[in-house]
């Protein structure tokens, strides 16, 4: 793919919300992830390829230049929290906020504080900041468990209508940060590919104000 543009793309809602994005920017892949095993997609441009990889994994690939640039939330660069990637574009889709949920029954105390997430950089982060002693528990999924089970106090995670957390018996803290869809480049891809990347940040920078205008 020496020749190409490759764009890595998080699989799931950031896709779905990016493929329409990506059309108005005149970037069609010629079939549908779900619809193939293939995860690396032509387009309607010969020089340009998408890459459909796990959201964790995009920042790896673009940093270490298999991808040259990648489309991935806010939530996994803050955990990640690289120097090596440029984050040049806010697109403004597939917007949630990240977290601090607990029971409504729940009250701080001075006792050490449980928290569970997958988000374990970002808590620990949170918490420090605040000069509050936390043990952080790592937890894959089924994070609104965590505090009827008596495993945690609380979790940080995102949210997007509240429907998940209310049914669960779990209530909003405290929000740690809004999240939505970023534009991350490798810096050699950057200096190397310098045209067709400034090309992509440009278009889809201009879709992503035109969405904002228009909510």
């Amino acid at each position: 793919m020496k020749n190409c543009l490759t764009i890595a793309v998080s699989k799931g809602r950031v896709f779905d919300e990016c493929v329409p994005m990506l059309a108005r920017a005149n970037i069609v892949p010629d079939i549908y992830p779900d619809s193939t095993r293939k995860l690396v997609l032509n387009t309607n441009h010969a020089k340009i390829k998408l890459m459909i990889i796990r959201s964790q994994d995009v920042p790896t690939f673009v940093e270490h230049g298999a991808a040259d640039c990648g489309i991935v939330g806010k939530d996994i660069l803050m955990e990640r929290q690289s120097d090596n990637l440029y984050e040049p574009l806010d697109l403004g889709i597939a917007r949630c906020r990240m977290v601090v949920a607990s029971r409504s029954s729940w009250r701080e105390t001075n006792k050490r504080l449980k928290v569970a997430t997958k988000y374990v950089n970002v808590a620990r982060r949170f918490y420090a900041a605040r000069g509050v002693q936390t043990e952080v528990i790592k937890l894959y999924g089924s994070m609104e468990l965590a505090p009827a089970a008596g495993l945690a106090d609380c979790i940080v995670d995102l949210v997007d209508t509240g429907d998940t957390l209310a049914a669960n018996g779990l209530v909003e803290r405290e929000t740690i940060a809004d999240i939505s869809t970023r534009l991350v480049v490798n810096k050699a891809a950057m200096k190397m590919k310098h045209a067709p990347v400034i090309e992509l940040i440009e278009n889809l920078g201009r879709l992503a104000r035109d969405n904002k205008n228009e909510a």
